[in-house]
């Protein structure tokens, strides 16, 4: 694959209160392997903030880890079932976070990768949502040129 990607990440929250939460974004971003792991890095931009996030996942079918920095502040380790706790600094204040992932699971194909990630979501110690991550990674084609 390319060190140049386009990233596709769906996110799915389920609670009880407030039923079903979706989320999709699309973002190019680079891609790279080492140590038998996957990175994707790439930069996101939060409506009405100038400060960037830089976000760094790295995966290889047995856990994920997620870190941001910038805006937010985070490294969150997916790891199936294990609890993990983790800080999340936002510029409102820091917030406890539990995550135990249920499965993880990577297809890796020529040039794409799918990367999906069940997991609970604990906020200050307690049930949050029941949570799904799905990365479709692809290599970055060149726009047609019209003649």
């Amino acid at each position: 694959m390319t060190k140049e990607v386009m990233i596709s990440i769906k996110g799915l929250q389920l609670n009880e209160e407030q039923g079903a939460d979706n989320l999709e974004t699309i973002i190019a971003g680079t891609y790279y392997k080492k140590n038998d792991s996957h990175y994707v890095v790439f930069d996101e931009v939060l409506e009405g903030y100038e400060n960037t996030i830089k976000s760094i996942i790295k995966f290889n079918g047995k856990e994920m880890s997620l870190t941001r920095h910038g805006l937010v502040n985070v490294h969150m380790l997916f790891e199936e079932k294990r609890k993990n706790m983790t800080s999340y600094g936002t510029p409102f204040g820091n917030i406890m976070i539990g995550i135990e992932a249920d499965n993880i699971d990577l297809e890796e194909r020529e040039n794409e990768l799918k990367l999906q990630v069940a997991y609970d979501l604990e906020v200050n110690y307690e049930h949050l949502a029941d949570c799904k991550i799905e990365m479709h990674i692809t290599e970055k084609r060149e726009p047609l040129k019209l003649v």
